[in-house]
């Protein structure tokens, strides 16, 4: 068989049985097959295959952990010490039956004697499918560099973890990128909240509040804190690049939309959950690539148009959970583009924050066509505009205005940073 869940994986030489089997003749221990000490002689429930009644008696066919299904047993319910497993078998089966006829309540216990092999063998794939998925599960936590917790879920259909998707935490640039670099100036704040450091530096408004909650308009950049700033990992200003902080689960939707995203905790208005993150190509690898996902249905391409449409992250292949936030028109999360490491206004990282409320087991969304561009241009002639209003404000209610003094007054307000915009404003309208 030829497994596919990374970068190191190649074609098998034996099955996971035959490992297994060849293990327990040798003795040998090998927990990454499930071969451990604690069952190397021993003989644990992985899960149920079938079941029947025989004389009276209801007996379970048997997969032991660690042993191949050559090995499987029928064994009478007293020998099962597996309550949890038994739970799970009962609740497969009515599941089974009340997608077979959803207006009856499924079936009552001892009412079957025995299981068609049609039944028997959607118990087994669904038995295989919980542990391909839980360990699909364990190696999202091992790859993630967050504090949340990810969890997988399908109680709708046989769907197992996705063969040809790899969980990465940051960018990751393809052939023909090289721009992903470090900031090369940072601040030496003791208080970024209170100095504002980086956006100030950047010219633009600090993004949180004391809450680390956003408080800025979307379209607004988000300068955050680098790795050259003196300030610690609680700096106010670090947010986005701590990771999400909430617990997660991928789960698969009832309603043909494949897997989403849910939240497991509350999560307030305007805070960050999550990062977009892929594989960053060119605007003419991005081009040929949307034709093929154009064909089979699909899009992962978000296009980094902040100040110019050179570059595009694809999270088709490479990504993290974003990868599965599924689209609505009327969202729960917004976009923001945002500067930490690398000052390229042409490499962006996207956050998604909430904008609003969001209960526990509430599905995440956000929307595929949201517009985020908000250009250099447009934002250094707004706050031109802001900063020339201010000006003339103070002057019109300036007592001086009813005196001699009026072109002193005009003088005070005519700053060298009003010079500077009257510059840029000249520069940016040619």
């Amino acid at each position: 068989m030829a497994a596919a869940r990374g970068a190191w994986c190649v074609p098998c030489l034996a099955s996971i049985e035959t490992l297994q089997e060849l293990c327990r003749k040798e003795m040998l221990i090998c927990t990454n097959i499930g071969i451990t000490r604690k069952n190397l002689n021993n003989y644990e429930v992985e899960y149920l295959c079938d079941y029947r009644i025989e004389k009276g008696v209801e007996k379970f066919f048997v997969k032991w952990k660690g042993w191949p299904e050559s090995c499987n047993t029928w064994e009478p319910t007293r020998n099962l010490k597996c309550p949890t497993l038994l739970k799970q078998f009962y609740s497969d089966l009515y599941n089974y039956f009340c997608a077979l006829k959803p207006n009856k309540k499924g079936f009552l216990k001892n009412s079957i004697k025995s299981l068609d092999p049609s039944l028997s063998d959607y118990i087994v794939k669904k038995a295989k499918q919980r542990i391909a998925l839980r360990r699909w599960e364990e190696e999202l936590n091992r790859k993630k560099t967050h504090s949340g917790t990810l969890f997988v879920e399908n109680t709708v259909d046989l769907e197992g973890p996705p063969m040809d998707f790899y969980y990465i935490n940051d960018y990751k640039a393809s052939p023909g990128v090289n721009t992903l670099g470090e900031a090369i100036v940072g601040c030496d704040c003791s208080d970024c909240f209170k100095g504002k450091c980086c956006p100030t530096e950047a010219g633009v408004l600090f993004a949180y509040n004391e809450h680390r909650q956003i408080k800025i308009p979307p379209g607004r950049p988000i300068y955050e804190c680098n790795s050259r700033c003196k300030c610690g990992p609680d700096c106010p200003n670090r947010v986005v690049q701590k990771g999400p902080p909430y617990s997660l689960c991928i789960f698969r939707t009832d309603n043909g939309r494949g897997w989403g995203v849910k939240t497991l905790q509350k999560i307030k208005k305007n805070s960050f959950v999550m990062e977009y993150v892929g594989e960053v190509i060119t605007s003419e690898e991005a081009e040929r690539r949307g034709q093929q996902y154009d064909s089979r249905g699909i899009t992962y391409l978000f296009d980094l148009d902040y100040e110019a449409d050179e570059f595009t992250v694809d999270a088709a292949r490479y990504g993290n959970v974003s990868h599965f936030v599924n689209h609505s028109c009327d969202p729960n999360l917004q976009v923001f583009n945002v500067f930490i490491d690398n000052l390229d206004v042409r490499l962006p990282r996207i956050a998604l924050f909430s904008t609003r409320n969001i209960k526990a087991g509430e599905e995440l969304t956000f929307d595929y066509q949201m517009k985020v561009n908000y250009s250099f241009k447009q934002m250094v002639l707004k706050y031109m505009m802001n900063f020339m209003l201010w000006c003339i404000r103070g002057l019109l209610h300036d007592p001086a205005i009813h005196n001699k003094t009026t072109r002193l007054t005009w003088q005070k307000y005519s700053c060298s940073n009003l010079t500077v915009l009257g510059t840029l404003a000249q520069i940016l309208l040619i």
